[in-house]
């Protein structure tokens, strides 16, 4: 089931209750384990920039052994980390930002450069002790599904009754997703919001809300399974952060796969972005 934190829709499978954050979303499995999924039909364009482009903000730098590799995609939280991407060349650590254990080099850095579809090739560097975050765009959190939420029993409205209706919510035929604003549950399904509406009361007396959207989550993950098999190696994670759509990240973009994916799936239900974007 998804559910969507304040700021982000999630793809969160079987757990009742949880709560994540747009960096969170589900990274690509490249294996195909689970998805019995086809690309769609058309060619997908597989872009390289011509000119110097940038990462979109920070960005991880590991070297196992075989050479710095930027990282573009989901890094494992492990001590430490691991993460594999394009090769760089003309990369230098500098003198603050990286750390090392068991024979791996990281750090975090917001590159520029020219990339050739294989490989990154530096020409400047700022670790993430000098790099000011506050120029990065914010993902804008969504708002109530309702003008005025409504309330009608504020006793049943613990933490336990959260779970439960988040629960109940997912489990609803036309279920679509759900996030939190404040104290407020958001649930979207795709028909009957009224009987949707009635069956949450059960569990929660606190503030509500109740909207009807065109796609349930199924349908989403149904997208979400081809995007991954069109897109391949490419795609960098997938995911949802609103009701009715998909995000998917590439490694670069210059509008051709958007203009695919607008093709494919109809305008608006995939949105692409580039980890790399050109230098203006």
């Amino acid at each position: 089931m998804r559910i969507l934190a304040a700021a982000a829709v999630l793809t969160v499978l079987g757990a009742a209750g949880a709560c994540s954050t747009e960096a969170e979303m589900r990274a690509v499995d490249r294996t195909g384990a689970g998805s019995t999924a086809e690309a769609p039909a058309g060619e997908v364009p597989t872009p390289v920039p011509d000119g110097q482009v940038r990462t979109s903000g920070l960005v991880t730098v590991l070297d196992a052994g075989d050479g710095p590799e930027l990282c573009l995609g989901a890094v494992a939280e492990s001590y430490p980390p691991q993460c594999s991407g394009p090769a760089l060349a003309d990369f230098d650590w500098g003198d603050v930002g990286s750390e090392e254990a068991a024979g791996v080099r990281w750090g975090s850095y917001a590159l520029t450069g020219a990339y050739d579809g294989s490989t990154f090739t530096v020409t400047d560097a700022i670790p993430a002790a000098l790099y000011d975050t506050t120029a990065e765009p914010q993902a804008e959190p969504l708002a109530a599904a309702c003008d005025e939420p409504t309330t009608t029993d504020t006793a049943k409205a613990t933490p336990e009754d959260l779970d439960a209706t988040l629960a109940a919510a997912s489990a609803l035929p036309s279920y679509a997703s759900a996030w939190l604003t404040g104290n407020t549950i958001n649930v979207a399904v795709t028909e009957d919001a009224e009987g949707a509406e009635t069956e949450l009361r059960r569990t929660w007396g606190g503030m509500l809300c109740v909207t009807t959207v065109e796609r349930t989550d199924a349908d989403l993950n149904e997208v979400n399974q081809e995007l991954q098999a069109a897109l391949g190696d490419q795609l960098l994670t997938s995911g949802s952060t609103r009701p009715d759509s998909l995000d998917a990240q590439v490694v670069y973009d210059d509008g051709t796969v958007q203009e695919w994916a607008d093709a494919t799936y109809g305008d608006g239900l995939v949105r692409i972005s580039s980890a790399l974007v050109p230098v203006s």
